[in-house]
């Protein structure tokens, strides 16, 4: 399931944010993270852009790479029936937040690698992805400082602990489709997170660089893994400057839309 919403007086199709919702991989819906991102949603929609908040089926309920087929069998969705709705086919973006964060950050790095088990039988790929927006997602899973724990959020997600199946864990982490052709990232991440360290948002900033990928990477001065610090004025308009920057052609359709 996915909540469209639309900005209001629309003039023409208009760019498309797809938000996905975090939780560990094995909780919450498409309505987590925008409890305490209200006023940044709500810019995000004035501005002129739609947002389709979506579900994906849990770790609990099935492994990876089913949470990955459902988060791009959404885009396809959102791809297929954009006429329908007014959205622009060629100005798609992807934010997410923690799991969400690596879904996300997945969504956008693994397209142009055309991984078949990321996709479900008969459902289109034509689309790509023009920004990514992470908010602390890990980006590699061996990494992580419960990757030896079969019992951990990442070995729910994997069907095995990190470290015990490696094979599966470079396939499940964003920094392994890191490539010269990937769209531009704004990664956000608090300075005090002691559930996915920054360490994992340093470390697919410093990919990104080594691939020429336009990038940027906000430490969030004393913030915590999530919460209000994150829909403050400074880090808002960070993320409004980067959308309209990568999804609005110009400033005449800034104001059209």
């Amino acid at each position: 399931m996915l909540d469209l919403y639309l900005p209001a007086n629309a003039n023409g199709k208009v760019p498309l944010v797809i938000f996905v919702h975090g939780g560990g991989w094995i909780s919450n819906d498409k309505y987590a993270d925008m409890g305490y991102m209200k006023k940044t949603i709500a810019e995000i929609v004035s501005s002129g852009f739609a947002l389709a908040s979506i579900d994906y089926r849990l770790a609990t309920q099935a492994a990876f790479p089913a949470l990955i087929q459902d988060c791009n069998r959404a885009t396809s969705f959102l791809y297929d029936n954009a006429n329908k709705y007014g959205l622009d086919r060629a100005r798609f973006a992807v934010m997410g937040f923690s799991a969400g964060g690596h879904l996300a950050s997945l969504m956008g790095l693994a397209k142009n690698n055309n991984v078949a088990a990321f996709f479900m039988p008969n459902t289109t790929k034509a689309f790509s992805f023009k920004a990514v927006v992470d908010f602390y997602g890990p980006s590699e899973l061996t990494s992580l400082k419960s990757s030896e724990d079969p019992k951990s959020p990442e070995a729910v997600l994997l069907g095995a602990a990190p470290m015990a199946r490696p094979d599966l864990a470079k396939v499940a982490s964003p920094v392994t489709y890191v490539d010269k052709n990937d769209p531009p990232f704004l990664i956000i991440h608090g300075e005090k997170d002691n559930i996915v360290p920054n360490q994992q948002s340093k470390l697919l900033h410093g990919w990104l660089d080594v691939a020429g990928v336009p990038n940027e990477l906000i430490i969030v001065k004393d913030a915590p893994h999530f919460g209000a610090m994150y829909d403050v004025d400074e880090v808002r308009n960070k993320v409004i400057g980067f959308l309209k920057k990568h999804l609005m052609w110009n400033e005449k359709n800034t104001a059209s839309n």
